[in-house]
């Protein structure tokens, strides 16, 4: 007979050089044997919590609308409840309750049902104070996979009382934008808090080039739309796969290293200049 069981979408910053995947799969594996389990990322950068939680929102429409989404970033494990939560379209996401959920919440139009995950009927004893997405999240995500009822992992809880996640919004006003950096890639591509609304808001949407300035170094930066519309070194802004206005430069250049960017940092974008500017330091 086919598997009923849900797929499994696994999403962390655990990393890759230690075993902590490998024994989530393990147990994931040993509750859920039919449970296909897709590892989204695991290479959020360390205990960023925005990161993770924009990733899982942006990723949404790709994943198996029965899957069941573990979620693990946790910055203060083992004091955060550990939390499911079941959205209006049957989603059921797993993870701490720290606002690493909230986005992809609000994306899948809220929380229909959430509980405390307390079951001494899904935790795995004896529970480690510092690894426990092995013992309480993992266990929770996989017998729900295989088809228990939320109520058998713990008490409801009210979905109002879920923490939020805040989001920054970039400050646009005419022909300029006030962003900041919130995430780059090893490639050196550098991902602003930017959509294509805030660019049509600040009335810069039509400019074929851009000037991105920062605390530590400023370029014009020509529009495209993939990395080989640029020669090598060329600055350039493109919009990545999810949505968000990148600074790269053309490959094997780095924008991140060329302009001395952090995540965090604040930049500002505006329209045409009236005279060639060049990158400076």
């Amino acid at each position: 007979m086919p598997s009923t069981a849900r797929p499994i979408v696994f999403l962390s910053d655990f990393g890759l050089s230690n075993e902590w995947v490998g024994i989530s799969h393990a147990v994931l594996a040993r509750i859920a044997p039919q449970s296909r389990v897709v590892d989204l990322s695991h290479l959020i950068p360390p205990l960023d919590v925005l990161n993770g939680a924009l990733l899982l929102a942006d990723s949404l429409s790709y994943l198996p609308g029965d899957a069941v989404v573990l979620a693990v970033v946790e910055p203060n494990v083992g004091k955060d409840r550990n939390v499911a939560v079941e959205t209006g379209d049957g989603r059921v996401l797993v993870g701490p309750d720290n606002g690493l959920l909230a986005p992809a919440l609000a994306t899948l139009g809220g929380a229909k049902k959430a509980v405390e995950i307390t079951s001494a009927d899904v935790i795995v004893e004896p529970v480690s104070a510092s690894f426990q997405a092995r013992d309480i999240l993992c266990p929770a995500a996989a017998h729900v996979a295989a088809g228990m009822a939320l109520d058998r992992l713990g008490n409801e809880i009210d979905p109002d009382t879920l923490t939020g996640l805040d989001v920054p919004e970039p400050e646009t006003e005419r022909g300029k934008i006030r962003c900041e950096v919130v995430e780059f890639n090893r490639f050196g591509n550098v991902k602003l808090n930017v959509r294509e609304a805030h660019l049509l808001a600040a009335g810069i949407a039509e400019s074929t080039d851009l000037a991105v300035e920062a605390v530590s170094g400023s370029t014009r930066a020509r529009r495209g739309s993939t990395y080989a519309d640029f020669a090598p070194g060329e600055y350039g802004v493109i919009f990545d796969p999810r949505g968000w206005l990148t600074v790269i430069r053309g490959n094997p250049a780095s924008a991140l290293e060329g302009l001395g960017l952090a995540v965090g940092d604040p930049v500002w974008i505006s329209g045409p200049p009236s005279h060639g500017e060049v990158a400076t330091h």
